[in-house]
């Protein structure tokens, strides 16, 4: 069953100046086409402002109104950047005429749990970008277009199809509209109307194209579709409305960022292991160098809220040196996306995807630096072979002796202990619980040390790792130094 999912974007003029998600200024915003008003917000009409209306008349009632000229260009990124997100649903996406687009979801529709599921998903993408939308469905694209543009309606048969669409006005079909004088003429008003009048009638006065779109809508027709095609890298752009002072103010470019992220990597079938946000400054003259932030992630992912988290605690720890005017963002790394698991039961206490994804949020969180993993190094000094990297560098692990003990929580000096009764003494005494280890070593490198290690308990019964100086004949009098190198938990 084909079922087509169409957005329809009745206020992309205006929002792609100013997007939902961004603070309106107080006395409005207009777009105008040819010096007219095409589109206002509401505070604008509250202020008197409408339709059609010059700028003139526009600064006469509400000069704080913001006034910007219709950018055609920037829709036609905008809506690319819609298509390109609901790839997420489906690779099959076009992009229609009067901002509007259409995705074929027949085949998602039970992977998203059923149309309203999948609608509701679409409604949150649409909003993260920030954009008002209508969305309807259909078994023709065609149909759900004209749905779209006049209401949320969602229908899934043919026969309910042509019942919504007979009562539409017959100026919703763009090709009946250079002939509505002529149409209304007749006494037409509705789509049903237009379709009872003959059809070789229809065909000599308006040509074939009214029929044929006529035809595809009401699904008597095929219809063809040239579906959008993405760029083999992904690298998107966004121009903030206001300057951002603070570098959480960019949560929401990036998110919208990240959406179309997703949706590229959901339609190419790979997964990220590297993404580059760069925070760009002013330019020109007085240019500065853009903030970079780099996240790299332990496991490939495409998942979206994944992402975000990870940039909103890095964007929560940087300081801007500069205003921020405009959010890049490039996918560095991709590769092919695994499969899901397919498990019956969960593994317990959490997948490698799981454990993956908690040491990136420490990471994002605290900082790389701050995020250690062991990295021993073949060496018998314990100083020396106890190494730690951050859990993002790739060290060779090298292996040391087995069966010997060694503690995690190595001391960087160790602290020489009292001696009680002859012997070693740390909140009680040490008594020895392990076979002595000797080291002699570091001869080659001019940092010769000789020690014997324990492990000793105290009287509450935890562990540490001692040693002792062994001495020579000649300083055997002296009483032999005890120092602590390691706790165990």
């Amino acid at each position: 069953m084909r079922v087509f999912l169409a957005v329809h974007l009745p206020k992309l003029p205006l929002e792609v100046f100013r997007p939902k998600w961004s603070s309106e200024p107080p006395h409005g915003s207009a777009v105008l086409e040819k010096d007219k008003v095409m589109i206002a917000d509401s505070t604008a009409r509250a202020a008197g402002v409408r339709l059609g209306m010059k700028r003139g008349g526009v600064l006469t009632l509400s000069p704080e109104t913001e006034m910007h000229a219709r950018d055609v260009g920037r829709e036609e990124a905008a809506q690319r950047e819609v298509g390109m997100a609901l790839m997420r649903f489906s690779p099959e996406v076009a992009l229609l005429d009067e901002a509007s687009v259409v995705v074929e979801v027949g085949a998602s529709l039970r992977l998203f749990g059923g149309l309203l599921a999948l609608c509701r998903e679409a409604k949150a993408v649409l909003a993260t970008l920030g954009f008002t939308a209508r969305i309807s469905a259909a078994p023709t694209g065609q149909g759900a277009w004209l749905l779209a543009k006049h209401g949320n309606r969602r229908v899934l048969k043919l026969a309910s199809l042509e019942q919504r669409l007979s009562v539409l006005p017959m100026t919703a079909v763009p090709e009946i509209r250079p002939f509505a004088d002529w149409f209304s003429g007749l006494g037409c008003e509705t789509i049903a109307e237009v379709r009872r009048l003959p059809r070789a009638g229809l065909q000599r006065r308006c040509g074939e194209h009214l029929l044929d779109s006529l035809d595809r809508a009401f699904g008597t027709a095929p219809e063809l579709f040239d579906w959008l095609e993405l760029p083999p890298t992904f690298s998107a752009r966004i121009e903030m409305p206001d300057r951002l002072e603070h570098a959480d103010g960019a949560v929401f470019g990036a998110h919208r960022l990240i959406v179309q992220l997703c949706g590229w990597l959901c339609a190419k079938q790979l997964a990220t292991t590297a993404i580059r946000l760069l925070l760009e400054h002013e330019r020109g003259r007085d240019a500065i160098e853009p903030t970079v932030i780099d996240i790299a992630l332990g496991e490939p992912t495409w998942k979206e809220e994944h992402l975000v988290r990870l940039l909103k605690e890095r964007l929560h720890r940087i300081e801007l040196s500069a205003p921020v005017i405009a959010l890049r963002l490039d996918a560095s790394k991709v590769e092919t996306a695994a499969p899901a698991s397919d498990t019956l039961f969960p593994e317990p206490g959490g997948s490698k995807e799981d454990h993956a994804r908690l040491l990136e949020l420490l990471v994002a969180r605290l900082g790389e630096e701050n995020v250690l993993r062991p990295a021993p190094t073949a060496d018998h000094r314990p100083e020396i072979a106890n190494r730690w990297v951050p859990v993002t560098q790739q060290a060779k692990l090298e292996q040391l002796p087995e069966g010997l003990p060694r503690p995690t929580w190595m001391l960087d000096n160790p602290v020489r202990l009292l001696m009680r009764q002859h012997r070693p003494f740390y909140g009680s005494p040490l008594r020895m619980v392990s076979p002595g280890e000797r080291i002699e070593s570091g001869w080659f490198d001019g940092e010769l040390v000789t020690r014997d290690y324990f492990v000793a308990q105290a009287d509450d019964q935890s562990c540490y790792w001692i040693y002792r100086e062994r001495v020579s004949s000649r300083d055997a009098e002296d009483e032999p130094r005890w120092f602590l190198h390691g706790l165990f938990g």
